[in-house]
C-alpha cells in the first residue's frame, strides 16, 4: 500500500508561482510513475506531468515551460513548481502513483491506470 498526501495549494494572482508537494509513504519501490493531475469544476481530471522512478519526465503541452516536476527519493517527496500561473490553471491538484509502471507509457494520462491517489490540494489563480 502507498499513501500520498499533497500540500502547498493556495490562492495566487495571475503570473504568480506556487510549489506543490506530495509526501509518499508505504511500498514506494521502483519502477513507478508519479504524476500530477488536476480537475477543474465541471471538467474531467487531466494529467499535468509525470516522473518515473529513474527521473524521466513527461509534460502535458498546456504546462510545458511553466511547470516543473521533481522528486527527492531520499525523502519520498514529489514536487510541482508552477510558474506563470494562469486563471485556467485553477483546479484541485492530485498526486498519483502507478506501481509498477513508467510515465513514458502512453497510458500515463489515464486516471484508471493509477493504483494510488492523494486527497488533492486546491490551486486558485485570479486574474
Amino acid at each position: 500500500q502507498v499513501q500520498l498526501v499533497e500540500s502547498g495549494g493556495g490562492s495566487v494572482q495571475s503570473g504568480g508561482s506556487l510549489r506543490l508537494s506530495c509526501a509518499a509513504s508505504g511500498d514506494t519501490y521502483s519502477p513507478y510513475c508519479l504524476a500530477w493531475f488536476r480537475q477543474a469544476p465541471g471538467k474531467e481530471r487531466e494529467g499535468v506531468v509525470g516522473i518515473d522512478s529513474d527521473g524521466t519526465t513527461t509534460y502535458a503541452d498546456s504546462v510545458k515551460g511553466r511547470f516543473t516536476i521533481s522528486q527527492d527519493n531520499a525523502k519520498n517527496m514529489l514536487y510541482l513548481q508552477m510558474n506563470s500561473l494562469k486563471p485556467e490553471d485553477t483546479a484541485m491538484y492530485y498526486c498519483a502513483m502507478r506501481r509498477p509502471g513508467y510515465c513514458s507509457d502512453s497510458w500515463w494520462i489515464l486516471t484508471w491506470w493509477y493504483n494510488y491517489w492523494g486527497q488533492g490540494t486546491q490551486v486558485t489563480v485570479s486574474s
